[in-house]
């Protein structure tokens, strides 16, 4: 069962979704992902995500790392609108 896919994402979904990995990722235990993961599978699923990411993009060694990623941010808000208000 590891057959490869493709899954098409724009830059900045890439980018942020590139840097909320790394993030946590570089916490010790896997960070906030461990709170969530009901299994270790999760865990290596979201690795494997990183690991085709830290592939395919070259900004992680930009000097304007920090900048892009909140250009990435703000693009993906403006594109997507802010997350709706949920009441309990």
């Amino acid at each position: 069962m590891d057959e490869k896919i493709r899954i098409a994402l724009g830059q900045s979904e890439a980018l942020v979704l590139f840097d909320l990995l790394s993030r946590e990722f570089d916490v010790p235990d896997y960070g906030k992902f461990r709170e969530v993961s009901v299994s270790a599978a999760n865990i290596w699923a979201l690795d494997g995500v990183l690991a085709a990411l830290q592939k395919t993009l070259v900004v992680q060694f930009a000097n304007n790392y920090d900048e892009q990623i909140r250009e990435a941010g703000a693009e993906l808000v403006q594109r997507r609108g802010p997350l709706p208000v949920v009441k309990v």
